[in-house]
């Protein structure tokens, strides 16, 4: 039945005899056959031994075949077919409830992908799927490792926002280094379609009365804050409906602070929150539910939002100074060292780069109070920024709707020493991690120390492709990728008795087997001159402390095209909620680094059972489709 199908099919497009390579490539597209263009090259070379850059109809056929012949699939589909040669739609029914663990599909559901997927009208009409339909549907997003049923958002929304993950960006303007790289608009964009919901603007006094955003005391190009907020107003919820918490490093005077908070009201209109939704302050954060299609103002505020200004007062343009340093700033320097702020500089000046010299010379000349513009402290409601000194300093008196900034060495300190204290901490408080002003190349930390403590706003330099960005895309696109993640119930009860440092946890252990079948299509080495590889496969576990590993499966030695594994791998994970898993492509070579391939991340638990195919990713997180591995997925 597949071969006059495919013979029939065929005849239309070879009027000459013969196909060119381009007209190939179309041919495949036109019988939905994922390709790679290195691949169908080098084979199509390889069928054309004339080397005549066209082949015949037997020729493609070849090719096709070596596109669709995975012995894998074949055998799968053997296994499942209850006469070898079609799957009946009870056959098909019996596989994705018995093998792929959904048990709520229907013969109707079956239906549909015989609809969907199956190229051979004859089968078609039958209401069976031919090898040539399950190869297609087993490459779809039907059989994707990510759970269907996490795609999209199914979280209670409802809770407070200390309650939840925050997809957050730091330096969210550059698209390079922060020393001398570009400042962009398309920073913001960028941010905002990877579901980003807390975006760092660095504000400073530009000429003629007009704020500018840049890394200060750099040589970073600059951005006028007005464009910047039209950006924002632009792409703000064309990917997600929940809040966007605008993070203002403000090194403005009173009076540009006055011209941000009129761009703010002007541009941002309706969608800027500028007053609480109840009256009384209940005294806890409303939900993202409640916040949707609202940008929140994080800035210092004069005051506490029971004391807000009405707009229309005479005294909205005036100016009130606070006990306080810029807290990013200050922070930085935490970073550099645990003494105090004069001897933190000199005593070690001579160690410092030119724009950390800067930094510390800046502090040094500040005065302790700053001034902030009142119609700009008004626009500030539930995220007022305020300076972290200690836990017990912020148990006594801190409201919940101020947040905490604090540099990732303190805070490493503190989730490393304290993490207890640190939790507890987090279920009151929106608290913000941010790197440290020594990571002038724009470098990462790992996040997971940080959501391992329940910190909501763990911040990225997004622009920094890495482990560190892997895992921040991973973790998000669960819920739907809309940036808000509940975090789990031992993060937000007080009464829990997590240690996320213990080395034993008292959660119900979860043990993960995972057979590594095949890749398909992987990136071919830029070392190679056709289309091959040593693929050498990584699968991480990234949680807390207590969960961290790594296995490695042996290389296959030239070949990109379909290594073949079939190895098994078995974690025992004690904290399931907040691992992540991440599996690595690398080319082996005999230098001291591989080459990288691909990588693709995702919570444990926003895992697909069964036969999946896990979609490759590049370094910068671009999907390189078709390539992907396939595997076989059990947990309990």
């Amino acid at each position: 039945m597949e071969a006059r199908w495919l013979t029939t099919f065929i005849q239309t497009y070879f009027l000459n005899g013969v196909i060119n390579f381009e007209e190939t490539k179309q041919l495949l597209h036109k019988l939905n056959i994922p390709i790679d263009y290195t691949h169908v090259k080098y084979i199509f070379k390889s069928v054309d031994k004339q080397k005549t850059g066209a082949i015949t109809r037997d020729g493609f056929k070849l090719l096709y075949r070596t596109f669709t012949d995975r012995k894998e699939i074949m055998e799968l589909f053997a296994r499942y077919s209850s006469d070898k040669k079609v799957l009946s739609a009870a056959d098909l029914l019996d596989f994705y409830q018995q093998a792929q663990f959904e048990p709520e599909l229907t013969l109707q559901n079956i239906h549909d992908f015989i609809t969907k997927y199956e190229p051979v009208e004859e089968a078609k009409r039958a209401q069976t799927m031919t090898y040539e339909g399950f190869i297609r549907m087993m490459n779809s997003q039907e059989n994707f490792i990510f759970r269907k049923d996490q795609r999209g958002i199914y979280q209670d929304m409802t809770l407070p926002l200390c309650d939840y993950f925050i997809s957050s960006s730091h330096n969210t303007y550059l698209i390079d280094d922060q020393l001398i790289g570009q400042s962009h608009l398309w920073g913001y964009g960028s941010a905002l379609f990877k579901g980003c919901r807390c975006l760092e603007i660095d504000c400073w006094d530009g000429p003629d009365e007009d704020p500018i955003v840049y890394h200060g005391y750099t040589l970073t190009s600059k951005l006028l804050f007005k464009t910047v907020i039209e950006v924002i107003e632009k792409y703000a919820f064309v990917v997600s409906d929940y809040p966007v918490v605008l993070s203002l490093e403000n090194h403005c005077s009173p009076k540009q602070q006055a011209v941000m908070a009129c761009y703010l009201k002007s541009i941002l209109g309706e969608k800027l929150l500028a007053c609480t939704i109840e009256d009384p302050f209940s005294g806890v954060l409303p939900s993202p539910e409640q916040l949707k299609f609202k940008i929140l103002i994080k800035n210092k505020k004069i005051g506490g939002i029971e004391e807000t200004v009405p707009e229309s007062s005479e005294e909205a343009a005036e100016t009130c100074e606070i006990e306080d340093e810029d807290e990013e700033e200050e922070d930085d320097e935490d970073d550099l060292d645990e003494e105090e702020p004069q001897a933190k500089c000199s005593k070690k000046s001579k160690k410092l780069t030119p724009f950390q010299k800067s930094k510390c010379t800046k502090t040094k000349e500040k005065q302790v109070k700053i001034k902030v513009a009142m119609d700009l402290s008004n626009l500030v409601i539930y995220t007022k920024a305020q300076k972290f000194k200690s836990f017990e300093k912020s148990k006594e008196f801190q409201k919940a709707y101020e947040n905490n900034s604090i540099g990732e060495t303190r805070a490493q300190k503190l989730a490393k020493h304290s993490a207890i204290d640190f939790l507890g901490h987090t279920m009151r408080f929106i608290t913000r991690i941010y790197p440290r002003g020594t990571r002038t190349t724009s470098s990462n930390y790992n996040p997971q120390d940080f959501w391992n403590v329940g910190c909501q706003m763990v911040a990225l330099n997004f622009q920094t492709p890495g482990l560190s960005m892997d895992l921040q895309n991973g973790k998000f696109q669960d819920n739907g990728g809309c940036g808000y993640l509940l975090k789990p119930e031992f993060l937000r009860n007080a009464n829990s008795q997590y240690d996320a440092n213990s080395r034993r946890h008292n959660f119900p252990q979860v043990t993960l087997s995972l057979r590594i079948i095949s890749g398909f299509q992987l990136q071919p080495s830029s070392l190679s001159s056709t289309n091959t590889a040593d693929p050498l496969m990584i699968v991480e576990i990234h949680g807390v402390p207590a969960d961290q590993a790594k296995q490695m499966l042996r290389a296959k030695k030239n070949n990109a095209f379909n290594p073949q594994w079939n190895e098994t791998i078995i974690f025992h994970i004690q904290v399931p909620e907040l691992a992540l898993v991440r599996f690595v492509v690398e080319h082996q070579t005999s230098v001291i680094a591989n080459e990288f391939l691909g990588q693709y991340t995702l919570p444990l638990l926003s895992m697909s059972k069964g036969y999946r195919h896990v979609p490759l990713l590049s370094r910068d997180g671009q999907s390189l489709d078709p390539a992907a591995i396939f595997l076989h997925v059990w947990y309990f």
